[in-house]
């Protein structure tokens, strides 16, 4: 093991970080709902946004929480990106399914997400980690934010604000992936691995 790989513990799947985790996916259709149900106004809701706020703090909280306690799990490791995936991607459809988000920025972030997804799979068949960078954070960041505006009704009619900000996440997540299909390769040829 290299020292910027993870360390895991050997705890088990139902420690406080995880379970926070996976209320974050199991609780993600709610939001998905109020965004649609809130169609006649962009998808944008108080509701809306303060759950959106919730998540991004359970997000935050997870992480720390793990580390504090020393159980950062590898089930933490997939569930923490998968929660992530499930609430940015399944709000970024909704949103593209009422008219808010045009089509081609969402289509981008979906095929690099689930392109990556693949491809981390693939890695940890072959026992390869890929750290996070600081550049995919922001880009997780990016897209966070882009979503708390979309859905909050103070700029449901700033239109040209939400593209800047959902290019700028594109452009970000695009950029990421390259990155991270670029060290993966470095990393497989390598021999780095998870043991």
């Amino acid at each position: 093991m290299t020292e910027d790989q993870p360390r895991y513990s050997s705890a088990g799947l139902a420690t406080p970080a995880n379970l926070i985790t996976m209320a974050r996916i199991v609780a993600s259709p709610v939001l998905f709902i109020i965004i649609l149900n809130a169609e006649d106004h962009g998808g944008t809701s108080w509701p809306a946004f303060i759950l959106g706020a919730i998540f991004g703090v359970s997000d935050a909280v997870d992480g720390r929480l793990a580390r504090a306690t020393g159980s950062v799990t590898k089930a933490g490791a997939f569930l923490d990106p998968l929660a992530d995936k499930v609430v940015v991607l399944g709000c970024m459809l909704s949103l593209w399914s009422i008219g808010r988000f045009y089509w081609l920025p969402v289509l981008l972030i979906v095929l690099r997400e689930l392109w990556i997804s693949a491809y981390r799979f693939w890695l940890a068949r072959k026992l390869v980690v890929v750290p996070a960078t600081e550049l995919a954070k922001w880009k997780t960041f990016a897209q966070g934010t882009t979503l708390m505006i979309a859905v909050m009704p103070t700029f449901e009619n700033i239109d040209w604000l939400l593209t800047l900000l959902l290019w700028i996440a594109v452009t970000m997540t695009l950029i990421t992936g390259w990155q991270y299909v670029r060290s993966g390769y470095r990393a497989s040829v390598s021999g780095s691995s998870l043991t």
